[in-house]
């Protein structure tokens, strides 16, 4: 039997009360060159792990004699270094859930898919260390930690909150839970989900960033899953979707709380089944990922709301990470400022400008309602706008002549279609003829307003109205409405 070029081979524990199934996953493994041990319940399971030690343990969730997670759970309080394998009955989502929450590295789902068996298994014996023959030509350790540590070199900061971040990415980083990045538009979510690919045992993979906000409605699915040669028009040649794209990888899913519901729903069964069936295909592909999902909405309140799927939050929010707003952490704005000044001077060529604790001061003070986007581009803008060593920033509108600064008349009513008199807003209370017209008008006098508010500032505009920048630019443009060029450095 060909062994695995660890050495030695590495060995598995099998727990599972079907005499057939135990048997077909020790075949399975035996032909991976792995070492094998089987047990029919939690006490067999006991004795073998209090006399030998085993890189992973594979354990079906409901036993004769107790729950798979009693293991799990025994195995974490001794601080045992297997890493754990629950296997869960189909459309069993909350125990899965459980699991991984517990501590568990993975799960599957029965019946289950042997490719996907051996692929879960070769991962978890890698992330303890030991290589399985698949993974010849995988990133050595060394490079993992590297590569690990210079992605968390780039979340800058060292206040408490930011290291209670990094200390979390470092935790969780080498399970495969699901894991939602929560934080303000603006804040670094995409820096974490680069971190916890980087110090995973997928550091090797690819990291495939999507952002749901940004696909249109009509071409999620085949984005999503891949599409089969003529099967829209336009399809010319057979194209994998982001989940087979992120195969052996991550994928990082940002805006999450911006898909449609129909979309949640298909997207909630490929994470459960682990595979994907492009457009026009009538096979399904399994797809090894790991998800990580990102929103800076309050998800929980949008599935009270109905706008998001309660099982689909579940099964994304196993792990989540919060990243604190700029405003709660104003003690890292000068590292912050440095590492942000000095990528600006290398990207325009220019000599590293001086920070001034004037200007230093004068940043604390801001709002900073954008975040770190916010303050790069102020700091942009101060750059662009020197004229000397020292750096200025105007947060104030200018006071410059009209051709820099052009004064904005006050915003007319959207105007009216003459040939279309039922456009006329109805009197208080009652019910308009034009629903369309009478909801876009609407929208377009509290977007207005807003954006009077927060000096045409579109990033300030969006997180006060709950949206993504696209969707603030988006519907400007829609509904027409007029907005200070100069003001644009401003948006992220």
């Amino acid at each position: 039997m060909a062994q695995p070029l660890s050495n030695p081979a590495a060995t598995v524990l099998v727990v599972d009360d079907e005499p057939d199934l135990r048997t077909l996953y020790e075949l399975t493994l035996l032909r991976e060159g792995y070492r094998i041990e089987t047990a029919g319940d939690l006490q067999e399971a006991r004795q073998l792990l209090q006399h030998s030690r085993f890189d992973v343990v594979i354990t079906d969730m409901r036993l004769p004699d107790g729950l798979g997670l009693e293991l799990l759970q025994a195995l974490k309080a001794q601080q045992r270094p297997e890493r754990v394998i629950v296997m869960t009955a189909y459309g069993s989502a909350e125990n899965a859930v459980e699991a991984l929450k517990a501590g568990a590295f993975d799960y599957l789902t029965k019946p289950v898919d042997l490719k996907q068996f051996r692929a879960v298994v070769a991962s978890a014996i890698q992330d303890n260390g030991k290589a399985p023959r698949a993974s010849i030509n995988a990133e050595k350790p060394s490079q993992r930690i590297s590569g690990g540590q210079e992605a968390l070199q780039k979340l800058v900061g060292d206040s408490e909150a930011m290291q209670l971040v990094k200390q979390r990415i470092v935790k969780v980083a080498r399970s495969m839970a699901p894991v939602l990045v929560r934080g303000e538009s603006g804040t670094g979510k995409e820096l974490v989900a680069q971190a916890l690919h980087a110090n995973s045992h997928r550091a090797a993979g690819p990291l495939v960033a999507v952002n749901c906000s940004a696909i249109p409605e009509n071409l999620l699915e085949a984005e999503f899953f891949g599409a089969k040669k003529g099967s829209y028009t336009g399809a010319v040649q057979d194209r994998p979707g982001y989940f087979q794209a992120a195969r052996d990888g991550t994928l990082f899913l940002d805006e999450i709380g911006d898909l449609p519901l129909a979309m949640q729903s298909k997207l909630l069964r490929a994470i459960q089944e682990r595979s994907v069936r492009p457009l026009g295909s009538t096979q399904e592909d399994a797809v090894d990922v790991r998800i990580v999902s990102a929103t800076h909405k309050d998800l929980a309140a949008d599935v009270k709301a109905g706008r998001f799927r309660q099982d689909l939050y579940y099964r994304l929010n196993v792990i989540e990470i919060a990243i604190p707003p700029l405003r709660e952490r104003r003690g890292d704005l000068p590292a912050l400022c440095e590492a942000l000044l000095a990528r600006i001077a290398h990207e325009s060529g220019m000599p590293l400008p001086r920070l001034s604790p004037e200007l230093l001061e004068q940043l604390a003070c801001h709002p900073l309602s954008g975040n770190v986007r916010e303050l790069e581009n102020l700091l942009h803008r101060a750059v662009a706008m020197g004229d000397g060593d020292a750096l200025h920033v105007d947060f104030e509108p200018t006071q410059e002549p009209a051709p820099l600064m052009p004064q904005i008349p006050p915003v007319p009513p959207m105007p009216l279609d003459e040939a279309r008199p039922e456009q006329v807003p109805p009197p208080a209370g009652a019910i308009p003829t034009d629903l369309q017209a009478y909801l876009d008008q609407q929208e377009r006098e509290i977007l207005v307003k807003v954006l009077h508010e927060t000096g045409f500032n579109r990033t300030a505009t969006a997180s006060r109205l709950g949206l993504s920048l696209r969707q603030i630019r988006y519907r400007i443009e829609r509904l027409n409405i007029a907005t200070p060029q100069d003001n644009e450095p401003h948006d992220a």
